[in-house]
């Protein structure tokens, strides 16, 4: 669904982008936390996706974004936000009611990863059943590693690999 690229826009840590006021709100709205405490901004339409609390796609522990389920012709992309190091508390209103939260908070990474984690491995063992156009865009260690836990079921790595703590503002 979405593998960092050399469109994305990288933004360091050290960035003085970080220190202007106009641009930060922007910045906190579509950056994705990354390793390091760097931020990444998706160059396509992967930043208007939506968070819902039944979502269809989600981050990995690999860097990439994995969809959990067939997504139909037509069906909106929902992905997980709390995956994303938010740094505050969002109200949501899921179109599933059931299973919304209610509220993201920045302590969901804690509550939710062991289930996103049991979610992406069963999507995972799907993946070369499906085409993935994407796959070209991994890096070569990115990539020796997916393969490694596809062939072995070994050495998966957990959207722990993901958990950061959001600096200071």
């Amino acid at each position: 669904m979405y593998v960092e690229d050399p469109l994305d826009i990288v933004i360091p840590p050290d960035s003085p982008v970080l220190e202007n006021p106009v641009l930060r709100p922007i910045i906190d709205k579509y950056a994705v936390l990354e390793p390091g405490q760097r931020r990444v901004i998706g160059w396509d339409a992967a930043k208007y996706v939506n968070h819902c609390c039944h979502a269809n796609i989600i981050s990995t522990g690999y860097g990439f974004e994995i969809a959990l389920r067939d997504i139909q012709p037509g069906e909106e992309m929902r992905d997980e936000y709390g995956i994303f190091n938010l740094g505050w508390t969002m109200e949501l209103n899921c179109q599933f009611a059931d299973v919304c939260r209610g509220f993201l908070r920045a302590d969901d990474f804690e509550t939710y990863r062991d289930g996103w984690d049991a979610e992406i491995q069963v999507a995972l063992k799907q993946v070369m059943d499906v085409e993935q156009p994407l796959w070209a865009l991994l890096d070569a260690e990115t990539a020796v590693a997916l393969r490694h836990f596809l062939d072995t079921g070994e050495g998966y790595q957990s959207v722990e690999e993901l958990h950061y703590e959001r600096p200071e503002a």
